[in-house]
């Protein structure tokens, strides 16, 4: 039990060292990646307020975390 822990957290920490490896190598050039501004994304403005909902955006990171967490216990459980 305790080693399946260790071995899902080195996993995750190997992505997220991975993942902000790449960001900050990218040195800015991923900000034209429309995340945030997707269509589905809901936002309503008006004179003094403004509401912003990233449904869509939502969505795909989730269903992305979700596979990378899949991913990371098959390959843990070998």
């Amino acid at each position: 039990m305790i080693a399946e822990i260790g071995k899902t957290l080195v996993f995750l920490g190997a992505g997220i060292l991975l993942l902000g490896g790449l960001l900050w190598l990218s040195g800015g050039t991923l900000k034209h990646i429309p995340l945030g501004r997707l269509p589905g994304d809901i936002l309503v403005q008006n004179e003094h307020f403004t509401f912003y909902f990233p449904l869509t955006t939502r969505l795909l990171l989730s269903l992305g975390l979700s596979a990378f967490l899949w991913l990371g216990k098959f390959m843990t459980s070998r």
